[in-house]
């Protein structure tokens, strides 16, 4: 369906050369850096400081689990940090804040707010304000600009709902792309093109990036899904689109094979649910939660645990589109998932059935998913999982539960006690405040 474009703003050439590596002026506040050359960062907006609580990115040793004495302020540019994305060449890191739903830039090798140099001068990077609310955004390839979701941004003489375009050199909204009610994007590898995935719709859009600021209307439109929500690219030219399907109002949960190029739905697999997936070789891993009916009030039938509501994990193998398994996790609307080096696929969720039997079972929205043995451990933690980071060369994973961090072992599938590279804690790191994301930015 073809919409009239009325509020693109021609991207601004920026006067300012480059986002400066190097130490700000004068304008800007000393601070200790880490020295680590191994980073977690975490989003903390209530970590105590003084007479109050500062919002902040907690900073980990990822080679050793250990907390640093350093950390990044973010006080008067991101007053509740929380959503984080990191850029292509792990230079930048921005972080969304839900207060004044405003974006700042962090220079990764800083750990400072990222620097504009024009001249011989150099200024921090305003914080961008966006229209409204944002759950979806990444960093382009080119890494001076970014693109965010923002279903409530308000459009003259349409529907709410639009992408905001970033320009990163100087802090401001370079474009405004409407699309009703968009609320989750996804890139291609090479950035071309943009998948967005509005509510209520069996629409998908495609913005072609190059045609954003010129007379060309950078939107298509590709219509055929169920309420398709998430989008995974093989390559450039072929992604798979989750149908949602029940879980959101519609009809049937699937996976489509697209064509971008053709903007053609090649084949639909059926699955239990999808809201969200991951693409490791020729396997794809979908999740979700089939809604309850009266005729199946007990979606958790065959195993053990006191939660009548459980999510469906779908095991697909891309060459032939089959469904080759499927294991039973916890229910919630799942929009995080990462998978470790040894094969241990973390599942998270947000909304889900919290169990907690005193002296018994205890679960939240989390589940592992053993690759290798197609079986699933439900970790007694209870809470919705806001950040997932898998540590490259490690068999760890940092999950951000309920407002904690914690390390699990992947190995064990359980949380980490006393390893022999960490002699000062129990495995773990103990942050102070409400955690809400984590990344790895080395």
């Amino acid at each position: 369906m073809k919409r009239t474009l009325i509020t693109i703003f021609a991207l601004v050439t920026a006067s300012v050369t480059i986002i400066s590596c190097g130490n700000s002026n004068s304008s800007s506040t000393t601070h200790a850096v880490s020295g680590l050359k191994f980073r977690v960062f975490v989003s903390n907006p209530l970590f105590p400081s003084g007479a109050g609580n500062s919002p902040v990115l907690n900073i980990v040793d990822a080679s050793k689990d250990v907390l640093s004495p350093s950390l990044i302020s973010l006080a008067g540019n991101s007053a509740q940090p929380g959503l984080m994305a990191v850029s292509p060449n792990l230079k930048f890191t921005m972080i969304f804040s839900p207060s004044g739903n405003s974006v700042a830039l962090i220079d990764n090798s800083t750990e400072a707010i990222a620097q504009t140099t024009n001249g011989t001068s150099s200024t921090p990077v305003p914080a961008i304000n966006l229209p409204g609310f944002t759950e979806s955004m990444f960093i382009g390839n080119a890494n001076t600009s970014a693109y965010a979701a923002v279903p409530a941004a308000p459009i003259t003489g349409q529907a709410p709902g639009a992408v905001e375009v970033l320009n990163l050199q100087t802090g401001s909204v370079a474009a405004s792309i409407p699309v009703p009610s968009a609320h989750f994007i996804v890139p291609s590898p090479d950035g071309n093109h943009i998948l967005v995935f509005s509510d209520n719709s069996d629409t998908v859009t495609v913005i072609t990036t190059i045609l954003i600021g010129t007379h060309t209307d950078p939107r298509s439109s590709i219509t055929g899904f169920d309420h398709p929500v998430w989008g995974i690219f093989s390559d450039n030219a072929t992604a798979y689109i989750l149908n949602c399907g029940p879980q959101c109002g519609g009809t049937a949960a699937g996976v489509s094979v697209l064509d971008v190029g053709a903007s053609t739905i090649m084949s639909t697999t059926k699955v239990s649910a999808a809201t969200y997936g991951l693409l490791n070789g020729s396997t794809l891993y979908v999740a979700g939660t089939p809604p309850s009916t009266p005729a199946r009030t007990n979606t958790c039938t065959g195993t053990a645990t006191a939660a009548t509501t459980c999510g469906k994990l779908s095991v697909i193998d891309t060459a032939s589109m089959a469904v080759s398994g499927s294991a039973t996790i916890t229910d919630g609307y799942h929009d995080r998932m990462q998978i470790s080096q040894d094969g241990q696929l973390f599942v998270g969720a947000r909304g889900c059935s919290n169990v907690s039997v005193s002296g018994g079972e205890v679960r939240g929205c989390l589940s592992i998913f053993n690759t290798n043995r197609s079986s699933v451990v439900i970790p007694p933690q209870n809470g919705d999982v806001t950040g997932i980071q898998p540590i490259t060369g490690r068999t760890v994973v940092y999950v951000v539960q309920n407002g904690g961090l914690g390390i699990y072992d992947t190995t064990t599938d359980k949380l980490q006690v006393s390893p022999t590279n960490n002699q000062n804690n129990n495995g773990q790191v103990d942050i102070v405040g409400q955690l809400f994301d984590v990344k790895l930015v080395d």
